[in-house]
């Protein structure tokens, strides 16, 4: 069934510190985007991680509501169920492309950390917390958890989750985020959250600075 699944792809960077990556950052970008897009966050981040390898994958499918860039789903219809429905299309094939990426270097799942951009970060939170073994840290900017109702029944293990939000966002409302943080924190996940004051649906400095350090932390933490 896996070599039936979509093979995805997309830009990387290799560890600053030199030598074989034992550490991995994935970035999973937003709707009408591309893997060059959040490859972007790598250059900020390598010097707190100096042994981690950054993909950044482009999406499996061409965007549907824009003549360039990929999606992970569909959004054209924004009702819940139809979001739920394509993000579970989407899980096996980026579940593969974790599996692999990790299989082609040698690296333990304790040592994965997954990154994602408003529908990137619905991707982030529905796969990571539902892979049997934990990943070391979900970061995710602007984005929505999926399903929450779910979660409780689904979840199989629990990765601490940094949540950033900007309170002006225009495109996913700042009430996804203490949404998120509810239903995380009701189902025994470590969670923080930040709201930045004035941003829109972007990721600014402060957000870009407390990533980079809640990644290096989790992963040290699991390293």
């Amino acid at each position: 069934m896996p070599d039936l699944l979509p093979r995805l792809d997309g830009p990387s960077v290799t560890p600053k510190g030199g030598g074989a990556p034992r550490q991995l950052v994935v970035l999973l970008h937003g709707l009408g985007a591309s893997g060059d897009d959040l490859i972007g966050l790598a250059p900020a981040w390598a010097p707190l991680l100096p042994e981690a390898e950054f993909l950044s994958p482009n999406a499996p499918f061409p965007c549907d509501m824009a003549p360039y860039g990929r999606q992970w789903f569909s959004l054209e219809s924004r009702d819940p169920a139809s979001i739920l429905a394509g993000v579970r299309a989407s899980a096996p094939i980026l579940d593969a492309f974790l599996d692999q990426a990790l299989a082609a270097r040698g690296i333990e799942p304790s040592q994965l950390a997954l990154v994602g951009f408003s529908q990137g970060t619905m991707m982030s939170l529905y796969v990571g917390l539902r892979r049997a073994a934990a990943l070391a840290a979900i970061v995710g900017y602007s984005g929505v958890l999926v399903g929450p109702d779910l979660l409780a029944a689904e979840l199989r293990s629990r990765p601490p989750v940094l949540l950033v939000h900007g309170d002006t966002d225009p495109v996913v409302p700042v009430r996804a985020l203490p949404a998120a943080v509810k239903t995380l924190e009701g189902a025994g996940v470590a969670v923080e959250h930040l709201l930045r004051p004035g941003l829109g649906h972007g990721i600014d400095e402060e957000g870009l600075r407390r990533g980079g350090f809640f990644l290096r932390d989790a992963l040290a933490r699991r390293g």
